[in-house]
C-alpha cells in the first residue's frame, strides 16, 4: 500500500476518489461497471491503478454531462473492450439526439411565433372535408367557439379535432343545455399550437408533452422562460460534448501509448 506514486504510477482507490471528489466504493463500481480498465492487484489482493484509470475516470465525468450516465457509461465500456467503433456509434446517436432536440425547440418556437389563423396547408396538415357533424358549424357560443368554426379557421377537419380531443391535444367542454363542445381561448390557443406543430410533421405524442407544458406554464407567455431555459440547457449540452469528446480522444491516444508500451 505504501507504492511511491512518482516511480510507479501506481494509485489507490482513494488516490482517484480524491480528485474528484468520489467515494472509494464509487471507483470500484465504475471498474465493475467497466468503464474504468480492470485494476492491478498488490501480493496482497488490494487495487492497484494507473494513470490509464486516472485517464479513463475524467473521460468518463466529463462525458456524463453531455451523453447521460447511462450513454458515458456504454461508450467508456465499449473502448475498454476494444470496440471503439461502437463508442463512436454511441457518441454518433447522442448528437442525432441533441440535433432533434434542437430541431423540436425550433418548432415550438415558430409555433408560438405563428399562432394565428391559417389555412396553409403543409406536411402533417389534414385537408378540410365532408364529414358527418352532429354539431354546429358556424355559430358560435357564450364563453367559446364550436367545433365547425374552429376547424374552419385551421383549415381542418371536425373530426381531427375530435381526433385531438381523444388524444389529450384539446379539452373542450360540453354545453350542458346541448352537449355540444365548447372551446375557450386556452382550447383554441392549444389547437392552434398543434396543428402548427402538425404542420412541421410532428406526431401526436411529441405535440402531447409540449402543450401540457404550455398548459403548466398558465399559457404562451410564461413558456418563454422555460424555453429560454431549454435553449441554454441544449447550449450547455453541446459544450459538454465537446468537452467529454476531448477528454475521451486523450483517453483513446494513452490507452493506444499503454498498449504499444506492452508489446
Amino acid at each position: 500500500m505504501g507504492q511511491n506514486l512518482q516511480s510507479d504510477r501506481r494509485l489507490r482507490p482513494v488516490d482517484l476518489a480524491r480528485g474528484h471528489g468520489l467515494s472509494t466504493q464509487a471507483v470500484r463500481n465504475y471498474e465493475e461497471a467497466g468503464i474504468l480498465p480492470a485494476a492491478g492487484r498488490t501480493p496482497h489482493g488490494y487495487r492497484t491503478y494507473t494513470s490509464l484509470h486516472a485517464g479513463a475516470l475524467r473521460a468518463f465525468l466529463a462525458l456524463v454531462p453531455g451523453h447521460g450516465h447511462r450513454t458515458a457509461t456504454s461508450i467508456m465500456r465499449a473502448v475498454n473492450e476494444g470496440a471503439v467503433d461502437e463508442a463512436f456509434r454511441l457518441i454518433d446517436e447522442s448528437h442525432v439526439q441533441l440535433l432533434d432536440d434542437r430541431r423540436t425547440l425550433q418548432a415550438v418556437e415558430s409555433a408560438l411565433r405563428d399562432l394565428e389563423p391559417t389555412t396553409v396547408s403543409g406536411p402533417g396538415a389534414e385537408q378540410p372535408g365532408p364529414a358527418a357533424v352532429s354539431e354546429p358549424a358556424a355559430v358560435s357560443g357564450p364563453g367559446g367557439t364550436f367545433i365547425g368554426p374552429l376547424a374552419g379557421k385551421l383549415g381542418i377537419r371536425p373530426a381531427t379535432l375530435r381526433k385531438w380531443e381523444r388524444t389529450g391535444l384539446v379539452r373542450p367542454r360540453r354545453d350542458p343545455r346541448t352537449g355540444y363542445r365548447v372551446y375557450d381561448e386556452a382550447d383554441v390557443r392549444d389547437a392552434r399550437l398543434a396543428h402548427q406543430l402538425r404542420r412541421g410533421g410532428y406526431l401526436l405524442e411529441q405535440i402531447a408533452p409540449l402543450i401540457a407544458q404550455v398548459r403548466a406554464a398558465g399559457g404562451l407567455e410564461p413558456l418563454e422562460a422555460a424555453l429560454y431555459d431549454w435553449r441554454g440547457r441544449l447550449s450547455a449540452r453541446g459544450r459538454a460534448m465537446l468537452t467529454g469528446a476531448a477528454e475521451l480522444e486523450a483517453y483513446l491516444r494513452e490507452r493506444a501509448a499503454d498498449t504499444s508500451a506492452a508489446r
